[in-house]
């Protein structure tokens, strides 16, 4: 089915702000769990999309890179964690950063199951949307845990290895977190961002699916 560009919003909105929002509550919930609860009490531990989002890396860049076809790409509000609360900071930074693409985990897994129910209701006149708008869930959530995992701070892989590495390597890697953004923003529009995730968004992509029987 060909699905022109306000089509391709409509079926990709609700799961772009799910897999975002879920991934920083999954932050903040962690944070709590281990000692921190900065995110808990600026209101930020919650399900409620309007405290994550944000306008431009939520709605307008996602929006964008789904009109012109490439690599999703978008981000939401960090949600803020003091890791000098956390009760073993360098322990428990593994596990705080570790939370969000987890949830992107799940959600694929979750947006997979819809996919299945759509197959088992083919009469329905839900069933197409419901099937077209879980392949876009599986597919979101797989690349947003993905790109999260690369190990460039700010992104959740880059903590997981400040977290991992001796205290001296670890110093050098953050003194990266500054210019991150445009590290990460180099690797997009050269073009090496998709060869540095693509494995991994596939092997993600193709659990989900192969858990209840269903491929692209």
């Amino acid at each position: 089915m060909e699905l022109n560009s306000i089509q391709k919003i409509a079926i990709f909105a609700l799961p772009v702000i799910f897999a975002i929002t879920l991934h920083e509550a999954a932050h903040g919930y962690a944070a709590r769990l281990f000692g921190d609860r900065t995110a808990e009490m600026m209101g930020r531990i919650s399900l409620n999309p309007l405290r994550h989002i944000d306008p431009i890396g939520t709605i307008l860049v996602p929006a964008i890179t789904i009109f012109l076809g490439g690599i999703l790409f978008g981000w939401a509000k960090p949600v803020p964690v003091n890791f000098g609360n956390l009760r073993h900071p360098k322990r428990d930074m593994f596990w705080v950063a570790a939370a969000g693409p987890a949830a992107n985990l799940v959600m694929a897994v979750f947006w997979a199951a819809l996919i299945k129910f759509a197959y088992l209701i083919p009469g329905s006149d839900y069933a197409e949307p419901m099937r077209l708008m879980g392949y876009a869930g599986v597919s979101i959530n797989a690349i947003l845990m993905a790109l999260n995992l690369l190990p460039i701070p700010p992104l959740d892989g880059g903590r997981i290895a400040v977290s991992l590495l001796p205290p001296r390597a670890a110093y050098m890697l953050a003194r990266v977190e500054p210019y991150g953004l445009f590290i990460l923003l180099g690797l997009l529009f050269t073009g090496l961002l998709g060869a540095l995730i693509g494995p991994l968004y596939e092997l993600v992509q193709t659990l989900a699916l192969a858990l209840f029987g269903l491929n692209f």
